[in-house]
């Protein structure tokens, strides 16, 4: 309980990243980026990065954490059923760790998938962080090492976000295996990152957003993406050390979302600024707002991640 007050009180301390509205944001139309079946517009932070505060300035990402081997992610206790929808996570380093739902993991006794956005705070030791199943034929006794993979397309993080139901997130993986016709014995949702040409392809992306992204300025807290004649969603971030923690997972959900459902982005920018200007013009057409169609991650009262759908 100690640690949980302390984080709401520095982050109440700090009001430059109180709110995620227009008056703290920037919507930089002119350095939108477009490869393919992807086009991402960047969000600026219009003052400082957001990351004055002493919690988020200490905070790393959950696939950093992974890479780092600062965190240790294990199955929890025995092979018993009951220990499906959650895993033991070790945190004995002296940093916070910013776990997002959507995330994936490979491994264990099956694949997971993060199911609430939590900060795990430096040297707290042992803690539950609950998943639910993305690899439906697989229960084994002996479990794997976990391995960090990314962020899952947007079809199925909305899915999971707006269901938190295990049947139906199976029954969106199926779908699109199905989809795809894609073959395999676990119904892994993991199963494309078998096929040698969709790694290639996602590749190709990765390096090209990963290149525009690295040249810029330090100040992009947030990004909001494209395919087709559709707005995929958008994620934002009270700091750009969050962000950027969070880039690579973040974007290769993205690049996912739009290789595999989308086409060639149309969308204008006067769509997307009506699309943003539902939850970005004030707190309350914001928590409205995503409350349909995304989800608020706050500590403290604080907005610390924005997504939408």
């Amino acid at each position: 309980m100690q640690k949980w007050c302390t984080i709401c009180i520095l982050l109440v301390a700090n009001p430059s990243f109180a709110q995620l509205t227009y008056e703290q944001l920037f919507i930089d139309y002119d350095s939108a980026v477009t490869y393919k079946n992807l086009r991402v517009i960047p969000i600026r932070n219009k003052g400082n990065n957001g990351n004055n505060s002493p919690v988020l300035k200490n905070t790393v990402s959950f696939s950093q954490a992974m890479q780092q081997g600062i965190i240790t992610v294990q199955e929890r206790g025995t092979a018993a059923i009951e220990n499906v929808h959650w895993l033991s996570v070790y945190n004995n380093s002296d940093k916070n760790i910013l776990v997002s739902s959507g995330e994936v993991l490979a491994g264990g006794r099956q694949d997971r998938i993060v199911t609430k956005d939590t900060i795990i705070m430096a040297k707290s030791g042992r803690s539950d962080l609950p998943v639910m199943c993305v690899e439906e034929n697989r229960w084994s006794e002996k479990d794997k090492k976990f391995i960090y993979q990314k962020m899952a397309n947007m079809h199925l993080r909305k899915t999971l976000d707006e269901s938190k139901n295990q049947v139906l997130i199976w029954k969106e993986i199926n779908n699109q295996l199905e989809r795809d016709k894609i073959k395999n014995k676990t119904l892994s949702y993991l199963s494309r990152e078998k096929d040698k040409a969709f790694i290639l392809q996602q590749s190709d992306y990765w390096q090209f957003f990963e290149n525009k992204f690295r040249q810029t300025d330090s100040n992009i807290v947030g990004i909001v993406c494209m395919s087709g004649d559709s707005i995929i969603g958008s994620d934002i971030f009270c700091g750009s050390n969050l962000f950027y923690g969070k880039l690579q997972p973040l974007l290769q959900g993205y690049i996912e979302e739009a290789s595999v459902f989308g086409a060639a982005p149309v969308v204008a920018d006067k769509l997307v600024r009506s699309y943003l200007d539902q939850f970005l013009k004030d707190e309350v057409s914001q928590e409205a707002f995503v409350k349909k169609n995304g989800k608020l991650f706050k500590s403290g009262g604080k907005v610390i991640h924005i997504t939408t759908y």
